[in-house]
């Protein structure tokens, strides 16, 4: 019998002093230490294990109810997974968060150390993996039965160290003091073959085919429970490793081959080693082949495991799941069903096609040519023959569809085919995932309507009602609950307890706007949270700022698309005028940058070297010192973000129009009170319909009008003679003013803007330089500032991940709730 959770139990008990004694017990139970000797990791690890033990209550009530009632499950398939630390959203999950605090102070611990002690799981590279952990706690705070599947990365994305104002990538070794939330489950293992050769199957009165591969390894499952908010309900991330089937070969060993002996180990354990191989040599676009494939046929298999524990015929198992493609890094598992189905469960071809299309959707994220994944026929058949085979009938079956339809238009099939006839042979990821899905839709609604009119126009215009938008939402518990507790404290005091799970109440805190008691309590909170980043920005980046400076912050990975040098170049300008005129009169202000680089990415890592370039010179200044500071924040990740939205007063969303698919940290920046700057792109459009446009810094070409300068024949060395300020920007980066007088560090990046400028950096300065203009005059005056920053997140309830989940539940996967009862 489970004790009650009110009570003292050391398992169940959610009292502060059930919490100490829990917490001694784990000590010494499971960290095998007594406190005297215990490190800060030994005490860390037995705060997690006494939550924990309060979340597998939830888990496993979930996991029978789930079980007694067979309920349809979401499978929500992604490559990435940005978690961040567990340990504080399950205690503001589980509503234990204060009692745990009392229970560490009463042990004479700094809780906040505690907190701060957990290894951030890195699994994933930006906005795709924190979107889909965001939909994990969405999906347990609403009761929708959900199993989410990746890969359990050895190693996440890097960690980021600066060297010189350079990026240098770092071990992120996450695991390396082990993980308390996750649980081995090596009873549940799935044989993965790679390579060989297919061949006809003999006998049984049906043509069938059999794969003949020339290498196996073993994908484990490790499971992770996703706790709701103040629910029942515990979801399950299962992701999983990569092992040998045999570990050790005896036979080497014995005769001195002492490599040879552990060759397959390591060979088979690379697959799940990394987060995202560099693939710009073939080697690494096979093992980012492999690692896709792997979690796909595991997870698909570990589906029809679970089905089968109720029902043998799979001829409904599209009623029991619906299977979610974020992105196209999971699209081979349109390939791998009908493989499982035809060729291990003896299914024809129709009904297995059947089955598939109606399991699948897919979600699009983007609309860069680059980023929409091929495969070449080469690679892809070397490893997956099978598949490959497959997919060559999928598409001679859809061709027919499409020829049927358009008889006369080659031009037209030979765009929807699944394969890629010009130069070398290649599969189209996103059109296998858009033939192999009943639903395709985008993240935003500008994103959605261009994903229509571009990449995927033939397959709208022949399947229209396959289409649909559903706009990316945030957690507001990590986000505002967690991460800003001082501001969560003040609107739960001004409209009560329920909105972290109705963020719609937001709504009202309208009034309260114009309450000049309730602004000066929302200014405290702002200025609490600015001193905090200025605190760790010294610590972590050896940068002093004064916290009553404005704010301007760009977080996100480092991209020419997202144009964190555009904004460089308005720092530059600031910075000369300044010099021109040091008696002028501006608001002074930090120019604050985080993110990453992906590591063969030159371009956006010469940016990176060019922000740290330029706030050696601005920050050494004395003419503008106390009014302009630059600083990079370095590793950006879910932690440290969780100190750089609050803080924020001005966020820059500043990406080329029609580039950016939606963007999640415009909605984290926005509910922590920060007023945009931004151009009319991804999500931005949806945020100042809401917010209202007298509350958003509009700047900047249109994506329409993108296309149109572009199809005109678009000259940025024009855009920089046309402007002075741009001309004398470009020049002092050129000269070797913020480069020690080296002329070459940045000319690639100067010579890339003024001959090519894909981005329309240069067409869009002028305007973004006016927009700051306005921010700095719309700065000066406080009050009304404060007044826009409280209408900013009354008015963004709309963007909670739970609307975005409600939506995929209603129109994509027809699913209901399932109350679990702990």
């Amino acid at each position: 019998m489970i004790a009650d959770p009110a009570g003292d139990d050391t398992r169940t008990g959610t009292t502060s002093d059930a919490l100490k004694r829990a917490i001694l017990e784990a000590l010494h139970y499971t960290q095998a230490k007594f406190p005297a000797v215990a490190t800060r990791n030994d005490f860390y690890m037995a705060l997690a294990h006494a939550v924990r033990d309060r979340l597998l209550r939830h888990w496993v009530t979930t996991a029978e109810t789930y079980y007694r009632q067979a309920s349809r499950t979401v499978c929500y398939l992604s490559a990435e997974y940005l978690l961040g630390p567990h340990l504080g959203n399950n205690l503001i999950n589980l509503g234990i968060f204060e009692q745990a605090r009392e229970a560490v102070t009463a042990l004479g611990l700094n809780f906040d150390e505690l907190l701060d002690q957990e290894a951030e799981p890195g699994l994933g590279n930006g906005g795709l993996g924190r979107l889909a952990a965001c939909y994990q706690d969405s999906l347990a705070t609403l009761h929708i039965p959900a199993i989410g599947y990746g890969i359990r990365y050895e190693f996440g994305i890097f960690n980021q160290a600066i060297r010189d104002g350079w990026q240098t990538e770092l071990t992120d070794k996450w695991l390396r003091f082990g993980n308390p939330w996750e649980i081995p489950r090596p009873e549940i293992a799935f044989p993965v073959s790679f390579g060989g050769h297919t061949q006809v199957k003999a006998g049984g009165g049906r043509y069938g085919v059999e794969w003949v591969p020339d290498r196996v390894i073993l994908g484990t499952a490790y499971d992770t429970p996703i706790l709701g908010y103040r629910g029942g309900t515990a979801n399950m991330l299962r992701l999983w490793h990569a092992h040998a089937v045999e570990s050790f070969d005896f036979q080497a060993f014995n005769v001195g081959d002492y490599e040879r002996a552990v060759t397959e180990k390591v060979q088979s354990e690379n697959i799940t080693k990394i987060l995202y191989p560099n693939d710009e040599q073939l080697r690494g676009k096979a093992l980012r082949l492999q690692q896709q494939y792997f979690f796909a046929t595991c997870s698909l298999r570990d589906m029809i495991r679970i089905y089968g524990q109720r029902a043998a015929d799979l001829s409904r198992f599209h009623e029991k799941y619906a299977v979610q493609l974020n992105d196209t890094h999971p699209a081979i598992g349109v390939a791998e069903l009908m493989r499982l189905l035809l060729d291990e469960h003896g299914m024809d071809w129709e009904p297995a096609w059947e089955v598939t299309h109606k399991t699948f959707a897919y979600t699009n994220h983007t609309l860069l040519p680059e980023a929409l994944e091929v495969w070449s026929l080469e690679l892809f058949g070397k490893l997956l023959p099978r598949h490959l085979e497959i997919i060559f009938e999928i598409n001679r079956r859809w061709l027919d569809r499409v020829q049927t339809a358009y008889p006369k238009d080659t031009a037209k099939a030979a765009r929807m085919s699944l394969i890629d006839e010009r130069g070398g042979k290649a599969i189209r990821m996103a059109h296998l995932a858009t033939v192999g899905s009943h639903a395709v839709n985008g993240v935003s609604a500008l994103h959605s309507r261009l994903l229509k009119e571009s990449v995927l126009r033939d397959f709208a215009e022949f399947e229209p009602t396959k289409f649909r938008n559903v706009t990316n939402g945030v957690t507001p518990r990590r986000f505002m609950v967690l991460a800003n507790r001082p501001l969560a404290v003040l609107i739960t005091k001004a409209i009560g307890a329920g909105w972290p799970a109705d963020l719609e109440q937001l709504r009202k805190l309208e009034p309260l706007a114009n309450d000049a008691a309730f602004r000066a309590e929302w200014k405290a909170v702002k200025h609490e949270a600015k001193v905090r980043l200025s605190n760790l920005l010294a610590s972590r980046a050896d940068v002093t700022t004064d916290p009553d400076v404005l704010f301007d912050i760009q977080a996100k990975r480092i991209h020419e698309y997202k144009r964190q040098h555009l904004n460089v170049l308005n720092v530059i300008t600031q910075y000369l005028r300044l010099k021109d005129n040091p008696a002028a009169n501006v608001v002074p202000r930090l120019f604050l940058f985080a993110g990453k680089a992906a590591p063969g990415y030159y371009l956006a890592k010469l940016i990176i070297k060019l922000i740290h370039s330029v706030a050696d010179v601005v920050n050494a200044d004395p003419d503008v010192r106390g009014r302009l500071r630059v600083a990079f924040f370095p590793n950006f990740n879910v932690q440290s973000a969780q100190f750089i939205y609050p803080a924020s007063d001005l966020s820059e969303q500043i990406s080329t129009a029609g580039k950016e698919a939606s963007g999640t940290g415009n909605m984290k920046f926005a509910l922590n009170g920060s007023l945009t700057i931004g151009t009319l792109d991804g999500a931005n459009v949806e945020i100042r319909e809401r917010v209202g446009a007298e509350n958003f810094f509009l700047f900047g070409l249109t994506s329409d009008e993108v296309e149109a300068r572009l199809a005109a024949g678009y000259r940025p060395a024009a855009e920089a003679e046309a402007n002075p300020e741009l001309r004398r920007a470009l020049n002092y980066i050129a000269n070797g003013t913020f480069s020690r007088g080296n002329t070459d560090v940045f000319r690639p990046l100067v010579d890339n803007l003024l001959r090519q400028d894909p981005f329309l950096v240069l067409a869009d300065f002028a305007s973004y330089v006016s927009c700051q203009e306005q921010v700095d005059r719309e700065y000066a005056d406080q009050e009304n500032w404060l007044r826009k920053s409280i209408l900013n997140v009354a008015r963004m309830g709309w963007f909670s991940s739970d609307r975005s989940i409600r939506e995929y539940c209603d129109t994509i996967w027809k699913i209901k709730p399932v109350e679990v009862k702990v």
